[in-house]
């Protein structure tokens, strides 16, 4: 754990050691396999990994331990001020190894919309034999069973930027874990388990990787969590490719960085979309009554760089928009240099029920925007080109 500002942490986590290795740059491990000479030492190995320790000496097989994704997972565990953190090979390989650890507890979850759509898919689909309950985030007491295993929050929510007050969400599961997704805000504007969450969850592939080519998840948490994430990661072969760890630790000395100039040219388009004509409402954390500005100041450090917001003529004037943008790229996905823009109703969340769509705010209307490094003046031009000029 650091006492560092995420700035200096973002340069200096997953590297103490380099000095003394006499290297600047941190090594890349690719051996898929290990020599093993002292058979006694590899046995020993084995049995550490296959409880979800370290290896004793010895990383046997790159599915079980890789030295590359050990730093990198060493470097978000101290970003997120956890004991630790497990990397796998994508964001929905981290929610399955998650749900899947925590069903050893107990059968039954309950979770909160909105949430990712692939996460909301796969709660409803059954296909890891949970029971599911929905609730909403003052109810959440209420929905707890004796066999409940997790809580599940999103927060900022995906994709209507929806704040969930974490430490509310602790207090009413009691004994239950919390589990957060994070990904919206990053370790460097949230913190989930300095309020009291048992586990942070990010999909790598978005803000951490920060450059649309990188697919990864991370869990964070304790080491008795870690162990029982490692458990399900080694059974289940969810790990993480080695050079994307690598890649995903470079990122992580100019996350801070990204995420301020993304969030500080976001702020000035909420403005101006809320002054359009053609938009309806703007959702960002920062945005509406007090009780919401408290959650934002109590439990973020900023905003974010995350927008959504509604358009008056529904489906048509959505689907025109992103057809029309040029600079803006339209396509799934979020937190890379380049502003994105998308349809979640269409795309992101055409997976859950349209009921359930709708009663967590996602509408045909609803445009979600990733905003970038451009130059704000430069997105502005293109957005307001492509919105409707008249309600």
């Amino acid at each position: 754990m650091s006492d560092h500002s995420s700035h200096t942490t973002g340069v200096h986590a997953g590297r103490h050691d380099l000095a003394d290795q006499g290297t600047h740059a941190p090594p890349l491990d690719r051996s898929t396999t290990y020599p093993i000479r002292d058979l006694d030492r590899g046995s020993e190995s084995i049995d550490a990994l296959s409880d979800g320790k370290p290896p004793k000496g010895n990383s046997i097989y790159q599915r079980l331990h890789n030295p590359t994704v050990a730093r990198f997972e060493e470097a978000m565990a101290e970003m997120e001020g956890a004991e630790a953190s497990v990397a796998f090979s994508s964001g929905m390989a981290a929610v399955s190894a998650s749900l899947l650890a925590a069903k050893q507890e107990g059968r039954h979850i309950v979770a909160v919309r909105p949430l990712y759509g692939g996460t909301d898919h796969l709660l409803d689909s059954g296909l890891l034999d949970v029971e599911v309950s929905w609730s909403q985030a003052s109810k959440v007491e209420s929905a707890i069973e004796a066999d409940t295993s997790m809580v599940f929050i999103e927060t900022p929510a995906n994709p209507t930027l929806k704040l969930v007050d974490i430490e509310r969400i602790v207090g009413q599961a009691g004994d239950v874990p919390v589990l957060v997704d994070s990904t919206f805000a990053t370790p460097v504007l949230q913190q989930p388990l300095n309020h009291g969450a048992a586990l942070s969850l990010h999909s790598a592939t978005k803000f951490i990787g920060g450059h649309g080519d990188l697919m990864g998840g991370v869990v964070c948490g304790s080491q008795a969590w870690a162990r029982r994430l490692r458990r399900v990661r080694n059974a289940t072969g969810g790990s993480m490719e080695p050079r994307t760890a690598y890649d995903l630790h470079r990122g992580l000395q100019t996350l801070p960085v990204r995420i301020e100039r993304a969030q500080q040219t976001a702020g000035r388009l909420v403005e101006r979309l809320a002054e359009h004509p053609a938009v309806s409402d703007v959702y960002y954390p920062s945005r509406g009554g007090r009780q919401k500005r408290e959650i934002v100041d109590r439990q973020m450090a900023g905003p974010g760089s995350m927008v959504a917001f509604e358009l008056r003529a529904g489906y048509e004037a959505a689907a025109s928009v992103m057809h029309d943008v040029s600079l803006m790229t339209p396509a799934v996905s979020l937190g890379s240099t380049d502003t994105l823009i998308q349809h979640p109703a269409g795309l992101t969340h055409r997976s859950v029920e349209q009921a359930d769509r709708e009663a967590a705010g996602i509408t045909e209307g609803l445009l979600r925007l990733s905003v970038g490094l451009e130059d704000l003046e430069d997105l502005w031009e293109d957005l307001q080109g492509a919105l409707p000029a008249e309600t």
